[in-house]
């Protein structure tokens, strides 16, 4: 056997706090285009939200002229803003000022603005 004894090793110190990634958000905006009995059905078809919530992301996009409608990875965000492209409706992804908003279930989706 070899005589090798343990060696400790320091830690560096450090200051720096690693925070885990800040969601995303999609947002989708009002155009003048799209009926919002239509922007329901999208938000209802594609997001699974029942009719009460589907509608009512629907005015805060009519009226306030933008709805969060999902919130997650970048990853995921970039596929929702491609979803509502598909569908017609403008849509761009930014991250949450807020960090941590959850909402469609479990799977990351959110509420209104």
């Amino acid at each position: 056997m070899s005589g090798t004894a343990p060696v400790e090793l320091e830690r560096p110190e450090t200051d720096d706090v690693v925070l885990p990634d800040t969601p995303w958000i999609t947002i989708v905006w009002n155009d003048p285009i799209n009926l919002m009995s239509y922007v329901t059905y999208v938000f209802q078809t594609y997001f699974s939200y029942p009719r009460k919530k589907a509608e009512k992301l629907m005015m805060d996009v009519h009226k306030r002229g933008k709805a969060i409608v999902s919130s997650g990875s970048r990853e995921e965000m970039e596929r929702d803003v491609e979803a509502m492209h598909s569908y017609g409706l403008w849509a761009t992804l930014e991250k949450s000022g807020k960090g941590g908003r959850g909402g469609r279930g479990g799977d990351g989706k959110s509420g209104d603005v």
